[in-house]
């Protein structure tokens, strides 16, 4: 982000302007998905939540949980996206702690950078430097209504940093005096219940709380609230191997039914809305509590990520939904696949995870993420 910086930051600033009716969330790195083991499942972890990560995916999964571990994970943030010489990061840190019978609780924090930006005036005179970044700071606690349903709640303090005010009252022109930093904050519910061994249902609620404002006219941007609800399936369970199939389904509650010119039915709104909802199905594999083997499938069709990306006669491609890739008659050559993948290593008390998931974007990046976990 050179000399390109403040327009970028110009558009961030003013989207909810160019979006009218809240359409676009604002804080979306609240959407990236934190954690090694999460990521190689697409995902899919609302009905896993079975680790630190939980305070991010599910903050009901924390009445399952009966020790305390620590889990950090790091990744370079999509390196295909930053010019030369920019480094973007995405840390969290999660944590958890059985209060025995009465519950546990937990934390995590995320951590993104955008890198430095240099400040340069419509003369091309550098002016300075700033680092962007966003950081959300949770704490939750989560405790089984019944031996077989544990329910949960968090806390998130959230802050934005876009533009430092000196370099609006360095660069007049802009027209602009302050207004590059954003807070607020949210609550989010989970429900995690599983009625049989084989099976758990996972449901969580997640970023609902005040919009985030960055301007001083008051514009504002609604947080990404989103319904998650998964389903996770162990057919094998052995001491040699066990085997994990996790269907799941995110929904951005944010402009859901938006019809401005009030031209759809209910039926054609609601089938919109089911297309456009984030889809993860994942499998783990683990042998002998020591080795672990990840897959997964994620789609975004409206954000064009992941699906079935195919490519026309006419040059032009488009994702679409596997079902449709395989079932239906679309005219399109398969071009990749939105797949997701990683790895694990258990030894005693301690874990490494990594997962990879660039095959869901159409640019070119190596996005690797690593996540180290222990449990005392």
């Amino acid at each position: 982000m050179r000399s390109s910086a403040i327009a970028l930051v110009l558009v961030l600033l003013f989207i909810s302007i160019a979006y009218p009716g809240g359409e676009n969330p604002g804080a979306v790195f609240l959407m990236i998905w934190p954690g090694a083991r999460p990521t190689a499942l697409g995902g899919a972890f609302t009905a896993l939540a079975d680790d630190a990560t939980c305070t991010y995916y599910n903050v009901g999964g924390l009445g399952f949980l009966n020790s305390t571990e620590v889990t950090l994970q790091h990744a370079s943030w999509l390196p295909g996206l930053a010019p030369e010489g920019v480094d973007m990061y995405y840390e969290f840190l999660g944590a958890t702690r059985s209060l025995k019978q009465k519950g546990t609780v937990g934390l995590n924090i995320i951590y993104l950078t955008t890198g430095k930006t240099d400040v340069i005036n419509e003369r091309g005179e550098y002016l300075g430097e700033y680092t962007t970044f966003d950081i959300a700071a949770t704490t939750g606690y989560g405790f089984k209504v019944i031996p077989k349903l544990s329910a949960g709640v968090s806390f998130k303090f959230i802050y934005s940093f876009l533009v430092p005010d000196w370099v609006f009252k360095a660069m007049p022109e802009l027209g602009i005096d302050a207004g590059g930093t954003g807070t607020t904050w949210a609550l989010d519910f989970g429900l995690l219940f599983k009625p049989f061994n084989v099976l758990s249902l996972g449901a969580a609620l997640q970023n609902i709380g005040p919009n985030i404002a960055y301007t001083t006219s008051g514009a504002s941007d609604p947080l990404p609230r989103m319904l998650r609800l998964g389903i996770r399936y162990q057919p094998i369970n052995t001491n040699l191997f066990r085997l994990s199939i996790i269907p799941e389904i995110c929904k951005v509650l944010v402009g859901m039914f938006y019809d401005p010119l009030d031209t759809l039915t209910f039926s054609q709104e609601f089938s919109y809305e089911l297309k456009e909802a984030w889809k993860s199905f994942g499998i783990e594999l683990t042998y002998y509590d020591l080795i672990t083997a990840r897959l997964g499938y994620f789609e975004d069709l409206t954000g064009a990520r992941g699906g079935v990306k195919v490519e026309y006669d006419n040059g032009q491609d488009e994702h679409i939904s596997l079902p449709q890739f395989l079932f239906t008659k679309h005219g399109g050559k398969f071009n990749k696949i939105g797949l997701t993948f990683g790895a694990g290593i258990q030894f005693k008390k301690f874990a490494f995870d990594i997962s990879m998931d660039h095959l869901i974007y159409d640019f070119s990046t190596s996005n690797y993420k690593l996540s180290f976990s222990y449990r005392f």
